[in-house]
């Protein structure tokens, strides 16, 4: 009967301490899949404005016509990548930015190939999506930011102790974040 009582007892103040740790851990997960969303809504709006810089470079620039393809391939398959805001794994996490940084590389290669029409960066139009581009990409970073900012906090809180066995049974996970592209740490060389 004794243990009986101590097992009540024990269940009872481990869920009533642990009933404030769930509260926090569920606001920390929202607080996350927002982030997440924000994350979605400046990628989308990079992925808004390249049909309009395509369309603007294939009018000035003809003979690149496999690098505008690259292009479109590249956003039709970042855009198709999504990550489910309830499995924000460092696995799907690591998909998309793949996906995104493919699609970087190739507006990267365009926004070069332009350099060679002289008529095209004087365009009013190319221009302005230019400026739109470069903004978008900044915004991209701050939204990656905050996301991993709110990824760490809700990391540290479900791997906390008592928490981690309360997160551990309402199935609580850690998150992924984004990381640096692969060689990021080493600076270009650049030769003339």
């Amino acid at each position: 009967m004794k243990r009986l009582l101590f097992a009540l007892v024990g269940l009872f103040t481990a869920l009533s301490f642990s009933s404030c740790g769930y509260n926090t851990m569920v606001s920390k997960d929202e607080n996350v899949k927002g982030k997440w969303a924000q994350v979605e809504n400046a990628y989308q709006r990079r992925a808004d404005l390249i049909p309009n810089l395509v369309s603007t470079v294939k009018g000035a620039a003809e003979h690149e016509q496999g690098t505008l393809t690259a292009v479109v391939e590249a956003r039709a398959k970042a855009t198709s990548v999504t990550v489910n805001p309830e499995d924000l794994s460092e696995e799907s996490i690591a998909k998309f930015q793949q996906s995104q940084d493919a699609l970087s590389q190739s507006i990267g290669r365009l926004l070069v190939s332009v350099e060679a029409y002289p008529e095209l960066k004087a365009n009013s139009n190319f221009q302005e999506l230019q400026a739109q581009l470069e903004g978008t990409e900044n915004r991209i970073s701050v939204e990656r930011r905050t996301y991993n900012e709110a990824v760490q906090d809700y990391n540290t809180t479900v791997r906390s102790f008592p928490n981690n066995i309360m997160a551990g049974i309402f199935g609580f996970k850690a998150k992924g974040t984004f990381q640096a592209a692969e060689g990021s740490d080493k600076a270009p060389t650049v030769t003339f």
